[in-house]
């Protein structure tokens, strides 16, 4: 395969996403190059969803510049895209004078962040705020914009409207080389869309060579490796390991709750979900890159600071913990956003680490200003469809509404997974739908069957099943999530 496009974006992770969909909007083709087999399967996956305000970051950077912006363009994103966003408001508790004066701090960062409505509030407030917050908590900022989502929702929701306008995803390619071509020649880009220049780019991944005129570096944990292959800046990526823990469902979800930040982590912070479940997120250890692995120390420290916050919190009623990285550039603590000053029309979303998921939607704005300054023309296209139609969600569904949905194809009330309620049927339209679900993960990020308490002890072989109908594979192809994953390896024994 050799395909030719005006823009090539490498990494498909919540930011690679969200620069799809914002330019998408254009006339000039886009492609979207992943080396997983699925949409956010790096730190957008192994995630609390936490859309952060703001006031964390030092005025004057780049995490200052695009939080906040961020967290104001949620409240569209969702409405235009279909995904679920709440906007609860966060405390940080305070336990001491001392922890009052960092309060302080923060609220004159977010101040000059443009973060709205900030408080210090007493300690009878924070009882009216959450009543599960710790007694014990002298005082705390109260930041009414403060919100959480499903990390992957948003990148999927980005990814399907990109395509629904447009952009290509190629899956499962590693990007093994790229060459620099016509490094001196100016950029020209037809009415059309299609460059009328040959190519700047070739970058040559498992699956093909894709060429483009423009090329961003969004690849997350692999960007450093991105901007080394194409003769750009040189840095490196430390991976900062996370351990997340998610509890199940409760009747009321949490308010965000925070302890005063260190100088390299906001904490272990407890929060509810769009879901209704309780999330203790995270750790922040410094290890070997690629290590994902779940530790008892890391673990107990989640705990730990989660009782801080909330003494009541039922700790026995974890369903799962999970790890990821973070994706830190050495020596900066701050997001690289912009163009490459080695590569002409290379341009950088690197080292998003947190607020990355809060930053998505004013990076993937950013960088259509940058490319606009750049001198790349950017024609938006008459058909722009700025709108995704949400999948139906049969479990929050009116009961009138699943009645209609099962007689206009039983298949909505075969439930598959009983834990979430999701029926045969959803799991058929996340695998169709474009970029569409090869995994049982992928199916479990687009429609929760297996995110219940079983955590997929009911219905992963019947999720098995349905992947291998539709894909038109045996079960014995079919993946837990990427490369190498396989679930079966064989019937035990034949049936008569």
């Amino acid at each position: 395969m050799a395909d030719s496009y005006d823009i090539a974006i490498v990494g498909a992770g919540i930011t690679g996403c969200a620069i799809a969909r914002q330019l998408a909007r254009y006339e000039q083709s886009v492609c979207v190059i992943e080396a997983d087999n699925d949409i956010a399967l790096g730190a957008s996956k192994a995630n609390g969803g936490l859309v952060h305000a703001g006031y964390d970051p030092a005025p004057g950077t780049m995490k200052a510049r695009v939080n906040a912006r961020g967290c104001e363009l949620y409240s569209r994103w969702s409405d235009e895209l279909g995904f679920l966003f709440r906007r609860t408001g966060s405390m940080v508790l305070a336990f001491s004078d001392e922890e009052r004066a960092t309060l302080e701090r923060l609220m004159a960062n977010g101040s000059a962040n443009g973060v709205p409505e900030l408080e210090i509030v007493d300690a009878g407030r924070i009882r009216e705020l959450e009543p599960r917050a710790n007694e014990q908590a002298t005082c705390a900022l109260w930041c009414p914009s403060t919100g959480y989502v499903d990390p992957f929702e948003v990148a999927i929701a980005c990814a399907e409207n990109a395509a629904a306008n447009g952009a290509t995803f190629l899956r499962g390619a590693p990007v093994q080389a790229i060459d620099v071509l016509l490094s001196n020649a100016p950029m020209q880009v037809g009415h059309t869309g299609i460059s009328e220049q040959p190519a700047r780019f070739a970058i040559h991944t498992s699956r093909g060579t894709v060429r483009s005129r423009v090329l961003i570096n969004a690849a997350g944990n692999g960007a450093a490796a991105i901007s080394r292959m194409a003769g750009a800046e040189e840095f490196r990526i430390a991976w900062r390991q996370g351990n997340i823990a998610v509890l199940d469902k409760e009747l009321r979800a949490i308010m965000p709750l925070y302890p005063v930040p260190t100088p390299v982590s906001k904490g272990v912070i407890v929060t509810g979900t769009v879901h209704d479940n309780t999330v203790i997120t995270a750790t922040a250890t410094m290890r070997d890159p690629g290590d994902v692995d779940t530790y008892a120390a890391d673990v107990d420290a989640l705990l730990a600071g989660a009782r801080k916050l909330v003494p009541d919190l039922d700790t026995s009623r974890i369903v799962r913990t999970f790890a990821g990285g973070r994706a830190v550039i050495e020596g900066l603590n701050d997001f690289l956003i912009g163009p490459s000053a080695k590569v002409p029309e290379l341009f950088h979303a690197a080292g998003i680490q947190s607020p990355g998921v809060a930053s998505a939607p004013a990076v993937a704005e950013l960088m259509d200003r940058i490319l606009l300054q750049a001198g790349i023309p950017l024609t938006e296209r008459p058909d722009w469809q700025p709108v995704r139609r949400a999948p139906a969600d049969f479990d929050r569904s009116p009961i009138e509404q699943q009645e209609r949905l099962i007689e206009a194809d039983p298949a909505w009330g075969r439930i598959v997974c009983r834990c979430e309620t999701v029926p045969e049927a959803e799991i058929v339209a996340a695998i169709h739908r474009v970029p569409g679900a090869v995994s049982v993960e992928g199916v479990k990020r687009r429609c929760r069957a297996g995110m219940g308490r079983c955590q997929s002890g009911f219905c992963q072989s019947r999720v098995v099943r349905i992947l291998a109908r539709e894909l038109g594979c045996a079960p014995e192809d079919v993946l837990l999530e990427d490369r190498g994953s396989w679930i079966v390896d064989g019937r035990l024994k034949e049936g008569r």
